[in-house]
């Protein structure tokens, strides 16, 4: 592992080539999950903004100040990005404090009039967002006390789930994301012909369970509409209605809805969703399963719903009673069970830490294939945030770097960092574990005061000595722990890897950062805990036998070393190479009978024919094989559905050429036992290399598993 001399993250046109390679991958592969899942937009942060020198004095946080604010920041923000529209709603001490929209509902570009958004009228699709209305649900059950928090899920469901590792899967792993599934994208949106039925979603064909119950932190769907159907059937209640009356009515969201398609009286209401400014308006998208993302609701009802969830007075009655909002807006797990990821980002019971200037900030991000969403609460400030766009923009990430603009803005003008206060971390950093180990212990407090991007260290941070230590066991290669790794989608772990690397001795470069396509320079402030060099943000790290073992970076993401035998160096190297060999190969094929012919030769013996026709047809389907993955992939995450059929015939393809292994090694020992001379010799070396190449990348990604579930 090289070593680097840096005092600050590069930009991207100082990375090296391989970093910005990567970069693209993983941003281009972060953006597809997000929608994939309706993910938070935490799975793909942006750099962050560099925190402020000196903390700031506030701006005061009043509806004319906000207003202003607003209308200076997202006019030009939707031009520069191309995106259609957005709704604002800002709420503090138990009042709606603004609601803005801007931009277009309907552009319009249909012949029709444009209209422009009107944050009381008109609806946007929250994403993700929605899950915090069903973890809303799931614990006004164990208010009631109908459901428990630590009873294996096993007593409320009527089917099974998989499950590799005994301990029992709890709606408290489900609402922290750490039950422990892989990521799951087959029908999580579609159009407005599909059937959405909950429970076939979660029974049929569910995700295999990859981690133990409450030690990785890996965001969910399925998980989290394994929630909403609990509720459904602890309630006897469909989930939709359920929600319908106990929530939304509640809280006086009257204008709402889970259901798909909307209800008549509110389906004139609902925006249009974009691409971008000039494309075609989209369908009203289908999500599969409604409680993981299905909510459509305008700005103000959801305005409405950041009240309730501060504990004011709103709409029929409180969603929760005090204990219970307490309870779900606090760390969910702790260090028995995460270790020292503990000590970072946490999730609560439903909402993920997203603290920023010394301000504890509860938030969730949403993202469907066109709208994208974001609600932020201020638990001790009375204060709360939701923004949502309704197009993607021009590139993949605008919709969220312009969140990123508004949510951050908003923290830095209204919550600046106080002088006593941490600034540059995410969250004050508590260490509960000692330096050298991974079992919980009594922390120590971190000294009060910002963090400088010099070498200065908190007082309570970590000697050089031992920060050096920790980074040489942390050097390495991650990918996310949200990924799939039971069937050939295993292929994603090839690209979003983040590389860590040791920089001025005692400090970590990571290239990229966690889903960014830039690098950034940590530093260890407690043990096992990192703050960015002149950032908010902090990752967590846990050991294991003396390795780096996971790194929580956000709530419900942690990057896992990727295995020796899945390098990106090494495998790309071997599947190029093979690749290569075989398209020479099949080209040298038409090339060798027109010589053969122009030159008069002989027609090679029959002796070894079957070896060499049976080597041909397995070059043949290794190559398909290569060109039938590649495809599906990318069609799945575009979220294209790929017939089964489709997959099956790659999968007849792939096991061609690695049973081509087999006639290849025959024609090879019949060419040296006839001394065919050194040239055909070494073709049939190359070619049996070639196949035995692609057929170990079949068997380690799990291309020929039986399951072809996604």
């Amino acid at each position: 592992m090289t070593h680097e001399t840096v005092t600050r993250p590069r930009s991207p046109r100082h990375l090296s080539r391989r970093a910005r390679i990567g970069a693209a991958l993983a941003t281009a592969v972060a953006v597809a999950a997000t929608v994939a899942g309706c993910g938070t937009s935490q799975t793909d942060p942006a750099p962050p903004a560099p925190a402020p020198a000196a903390p700031a004095d506030p701006a005061a946080l009043t509806g004319a100040n906000v207003d202003t604010w607003l209308d200076g920041l997202l006019p030009a923000a939707l031009a520069r990005t191309g995106v259609a529209g957005a709704s604002v709603a800002v709420v503090r001490d138990g009042e709606i404090l603004t609601a803005r929209g801007y931009g277009h509902a309907d552009t319009g570009d249909d012949g029709t009039d444009a209209v422009p958004v009107d944050p009381d009228r008109h609806l946007f699709r929250v994403g993700s967002v929605s899950k915090l209305v069903t973890a809303t649900a799931v614990l006004q059950l164990v208010q009631s006390g109908t459901l428990d928090l630590d009873t294996d899920i096993a007593e409320y469901l009527d089917f099974t789930v998989p499950r590799r590792y005994p301990q029992a899967v709890t709606l408290r792993h489900l609402l922290t994301h750490t039950a422990g599934f892989e990521e799951r994208i087959a029908g999580l949106i579609g159009t407005a012909d599909t059937d959405v039925d909950l429970r076939a979603a979660l029974a049929d064909d569910p995700p295999e369970q990859i981690y133990e119950p409450g030690t990785v932190p890996a965001y969910s769907n399925y998980g989290n509409a394994l929630a909403g159907y609990i509720v459904q059937r602890a309630s006897g209640t469909r989930f939709e209605e359920y929600v319908s009356g106990n929530i939304l009515a509640r809280a006086g969201m009257i204008s709402s809805s889970f259901e798909q398609p909307l209800p008549a009286h509110l389906s004139d209401r609902m925006s249009n969703g974009y691409e971008r400014v000039g494309a075609p308006a989209a369908p009203f998208e289908i999500v599969g399963t409604p409680p993981a993302g299905a909510l459509s609701a305008p700005a103000t009802d959801m305005a409405r719903f950041m009240l309730a969830q501060l504990g004011e007075q709103v709409g029929e009655a409180p969603l929760l009673d005090p204990a219970t909002r307490e309870l779900m807006q606090r760390p969910a797990l702790d260090a028995s069970s995460l270790g020292t990821l503990a000590d970072g980002p946490r999730m609560t019971l439903g909402y993920f830490e997203e603290n920023r200037n010394g301000h504890r900030i509860l938030g969730h991000g949403g993202d469907t294939l066109y709208f994208h969403s974001h609600l932020q609460l201020y638990p001790d400030d009375r204060t709360g945030i939701y923004l949502s766009l309704n197009s993607t923009g021009e590139s993949a990430l605008d919709s969220h770097e312009l969140r990123q603009a508004v949510l951050n803005g908003f923290a830095d003008r209204y919550f600046p960092a106080e002088p006593t206060q941490p600034g540059e971390g995410t969250q004050p950093v508590e260490s509960t574990q000692p330096a050298e180990g991974t079992q919980a212990a009594e922390g120590t407090q971190p000294a009060e005061g910002t963090q400088p991007a010099g070498r200065t260290r908190p007082a309570a941070g970590v000697d050089a000595a031992t920060s050096a230590e920790h980074a040489q066991l942390a050097a390495g290669t991650y990918e996310s722990s949200r990924t799939v790794q039971s069937n050939f989608l295993t292929l994603m772990g090839l690209v979003g890897r983040t590389t860590v690397s040791v920089t001025d001795g005692d400090r970590l470069l990571f290239e990229p950062a966690p889903l960014s396509d830039t690098a950034a320079v940590y530093e260890e402030v407690s043990p096992w805990v990192w703050r960015e060099v002149g950032g908010q943000r902090t990752v967590a790290m846990r050991v294991a036998d003396g390795q780096v073992a996971a790194i929580s970076f956000d709530s419900a993401f942690a990057l896992l070393p990727v295995p020796a035998e899945r390098d990106s160096a090494l495998v790309l190297t071997v599947l190029a190479t093979s690749t290569v060999v075989l398209l020479l190969v099949v080209l040298s094929w038409p090339v060798r009978a027109v010589v053969r012919r122009r030159l008069g030769r002989a027609p090679r013996d029959r002796a070894g024919r079957t070896a060499r026709v049976l080597t041909r047809v397995a070059v043949a389907g290794a190559l398909l094989a290569l060109a039938g993955w590649t495809v599906s992939v990318v069609s799945i995450m575009g979220l294209r559905e790929v017939p089964e059929a489709s997959l099956r015939v790659v999968q007849l393809m792939q096991l061609i050429g690695l049973l081509g292994v087999l006639p290849a090694a025959v024609r090879l020992v019949d060419d040296l036992r006839r001394r065919a001379g050194w040239q055909r010799i070494a073709g049939s070396v190359a070619v049996l290399l070639a196949l035995a190449g692609t057929g170990w990348f079949a068997v380690e990604f799990m291309l020929l598993a039986p399951s072809i579930s996604y």
